[in-house]
């Protein structure tokens, strides 16, 4: 499923890459790579930039070796580029990548047009970012590391000649999915962690995404109060996440977490670090609350599981509008900017999993069932940014209403959490179970 898809969008390339660029507002670029925080200059062009590609692949922990005559091969992370002096392209296995100028000497080194590592490079999904908003290069260590080949020396960090000043109000300037930082931190923790044996009914060893929703300055829906402690979705959900990485992880599952703290990531940014690494499943865990329309709203109870599609009523036109207000604290800049050509070739990725999506909600809910105090409220489509960018099976679990006093009673204790973390694990577990056999006998 996951080639496929990687196969089309590559395939998109030598047509999007030169109309997509946007050139940053300044003459430097922020790179957050294996040194840290690095200021790089841009040498000024028509594209709106050139940059050093030798420093740019080292910054980025990947290499730039001559090959004589004016070409270079540029190395990252299993993926290889070849670039050469004078043509306005990158050939990238037979396909040739169009640049929207050619690659220069200056100064006696090689460089490239910026959009090679803002527009060209994040696209291959090896763990490179480019923040537009921000002119920033950012490398997510934790995935890119693991695509590091086994036995390679680890890159050697590199400070570049432009010092980086301070940067004030960081904490405002970290509260998005910019915090690399903290994403590659709990996605770096959770690699290679699971010495539990591959589950009986697998073929091999699975990996399930675990999205903590909300968190850092958006907390999510606020509840009732219980025992003197008003619900608050974003440590829920957090908690309960907790729980069912540990759960995965003793069924032989390996997880990566979208969030391990406080933090707040973007939701078009919690589909794309499942991508990077690779995931299988993608379940994205949230509080419910009551539709204000409703009569006697905290009355409402129960938990529903939903996958990614046009909601069909107004309920979950609801849930989905309530779950996407998280984008009102993120910038502008966060939100991906698609061209005609990657939104279709996006949308038929996402639609490749509906069905697989629709069975996964259903084995949760059948789950949750055996627990829940509340009703079982069903599996229902709507249209979450957070699934939208999830190219693989996605869900997105209501654990029950916060508004209502007895699910949030459940959904606050420690049996409630466990009892809930458990019951998404075996869910987990049985799709994968039951995908697993209908992948190796259709193989046959």
């Amino acid at each position: 499923m996951r080639h496929r898809a990687r196969a089309l969008l590559l395939a998109s390339l030598a047509l999007v890459a030169g109309v997509a660029f946007r050139a940053p507002p300044g003459d430097i670029i922020r790179v957050k790579g294996v040194a840290g925080d690095t200021v790089v200059r841009l040498a000024p062009s028509l594209s709106g930039g050139l940059v050093r590609a030798d420093v740019m692949a080292r910054l980025l922990g990947g290499s730039l070796d001559s090959l004589g005559d004016g070409r270079w091969r540029l190395g990252l992370y299993g993926t290889t580029l070849e670039l050469r002096e004078g043509l306005p392209f990158a050939s990238y296995n037979g396909f040739a990548l169009p640049l929207l100028e050619p690659t220069r000497l200056i100064d006696g080194a090689p460089h490239v047009a910026l959009q090679l590592f803002s527009e060209i490079i994040p696209r291959f999904g090896i763990g490179i970012l480019w923040d537009r908003a921000r002119a920033e290069v950012r490398l997510f260590q934790g995935i890119a590391k693991r695509s590091f080949p086994v036995g390679a020396p680890e890159p050697e960090p590199v400070i570049e000649t432009v010092p980086v000043a301070p940067v004030r109000n960081a904490s405002v300037r970290n509260a998005s999915a910019g915090v690399a930082a903290g994403t590659a931190a709990a996605v770096s923790a959770a690699a290679g962690r699971t010495t539990a044996p591959v589950p009986a009914g697998l073929s091999r060893r699975y990996t399930v995404v675990v999205d903590a929703g909300h968190g850092g300055r958006d907390p999510g829906m606020r509840g009732a109060l219980v025992n003197g402690v008003r619900v608050s979705e974003a440590r829920v959900t957090l908690a309960v996440s907790r729980r069912l990485e540990r759960l995965l992880e003793e069924r032989g599952i390996r997880v990566i977490m979208t969030r391990t703290t406080d933090t707040l990531i973007a939701l078009y940014d919690r589909g794309r670090i499942a991508n990077r690494s690779k995931g299988d499943l993608f379940i994205s865990v949230h509080v419910n609350s009551a539709n204000p329309k409703w009569k006697n709203p905290t009355t409402a109870r129960g938990f529903e599981t939903f996958y990614l599609s046009t909601a069909r009523t107004e309920d979950e036109e609801h849930v989905a509008a309530m779950e996407n207000e998280v984008v009102r604290f993120e910038t502008e800049g966060e939100r991906p900017q698609e061209d005609a050509l990657s939104f279709i070739l996006n949308d038929l990725a996402r639609n490749e999993h509906l069905r697989e999506s629709s069975e996964l909600a259903t084995y949760v809910q059948q789950r949750l069932a055996g627990f829940h105090t509340g009703p079982d409220r069903g599996v229902k489509q709507a249209g979450f940014a957070v699934l939208s960018t999830a190219y693989m099976p996605a869900v997105l679990v209501e654990l029950g209403f916060g508004s209502n006093p007895e699910d949030a009673r459940w959904m606050l204790s420690e049996r409630g959490q466990e009892q809930a973390a458990s019951a998404i694990a075996d869910a987990a577990l049985e799709y994968l179970q039951h995908y697993d056999r209908r992948t190796r006998t259709s193989q046959r």
